[in-house]
Formats: C-alpha cells, structure tokens, sequence
C-alpha cells in the first residue's frame, strides 16, 4: 500500500509540476508580433509571491524595442528608466539613440488571490530576425520576489520572462 501511495504521489507531484507552469507564470496576452511594427504589450501577472502582495512591478525594455510609453496605472506611481540604445532607430523618420529601458510601476497592491495586467506600447525594430523575443519582469512583495527574467528559451525554466514570438513583417500566422 505504502508504494501506491508513493507512486500516486510523485504522479500527482509531477502533474503538478507540469500543469502550474501554464498558470504560475507571468506572460503577454499576444504572443506574437511582426519585425518593424507596433506592439501593445499586456502583461499578465497572475498572482503575488506566496502569499504576499505584489506592489512592484518592473518591466526590463530589452535592446531592439524602441519608442516605448507605458501605460499608467490607477493606484500605481509609474517610473522609466531611460537610457542609450545600443544602435539607432528611426521612429516616425527621426533617428532615435536613447529612450525607456525600464519600466516601474510601484506602490500598488495587488493581493495574491488575484491577478492584474500592466500595459505599455513600442515598436520592434526592423533590423530583428525572426524568433523568440522576452521581457524579463520582476514582482516585489514585502519579503521576496518573483523574477521572471530566464530569457533562455528553455521548456522547463522555472521562471520564464514572458515572451513572444516574431515573425517577419507581413507574415501571417492563426493561432
């Protein structure tokens, strides 16, 4: 008895394991976006850490995504952080060497039995080749975090930065 016990529970652990993922994680409502066009991100977080509030959010701006304005958040103060890009753009016919890095919301609570999104635009430069491309976000709690900042690509990362796939421009792909 004492085995089927056992093996019920490493079958329920692993079940566990695999299924909390696509729930757990911090993720983009559209996860897929065109090399050279306008992206609206909607970033989902699905709970606080443990058992405590959220009330930070931040958002890492990675090179090649440009022109970026968050959007602001009743009950949250809003912060960028700016800063030079690693090559130039050109947004609208003007060249661009510098802007949003990252970007802060603070000073919120959102409770661990719910969940929020968070909102900011930009535009994905057309110089990207085609595949996976991440934000690695991180929640602050009184005590702790949750770091969603692997941006390694890899199935079984603990804790994934959400990300989405881009294709190029005038592809079509239904999901």
């Amino acid at each position: 008895m004492i085995r089927t016990v056992s093996r019920l529970a490493v079958a329920l652990a692993t079940l566990t394991t695999l299924a909390a993922p696509a729930f757990a994680h911090s993720t983009l409502e559209v996860q897929e976006a065109a090399i050279g066009s306008s992206y609206k991100a909607v970033l989902r977080v699905p709970h606080g850490c443990g058992t405590e509030a959220t009330h930070t959010v931040r958002v890492q701006i990675p090179e090649g995504f440009f022109a970026v304005k968050p959007m602001p958040k009743a009950g949250w103060d809003l912060d960028i952080v700016t800063g030079p890009y690693e090559n130039t753009y050109l947004n609208h016919g003007t060249e661009v060497t510098e802007g949003v890095k990252e970007i802060v919301w603070s000073g919120g609570n959102l409770p661990n039995e719910f969940y929020d999104e968070f909102v900011f635009r930009g535009t994905f430069a057309d110089t990207l080749e085609p595949g996976t491309f991440s934000f690695p976000s991180i929640q602050e709690c009184a005590n702790g975090e949750e770091a969603w900042i692997d941006t390694s690509g890899a199935e079984d990362a603990e804790m994934p930065a959400p990300k989405l796939e881009l294709v190029p421009a005038g592809a079509s792909h239904s999901h």
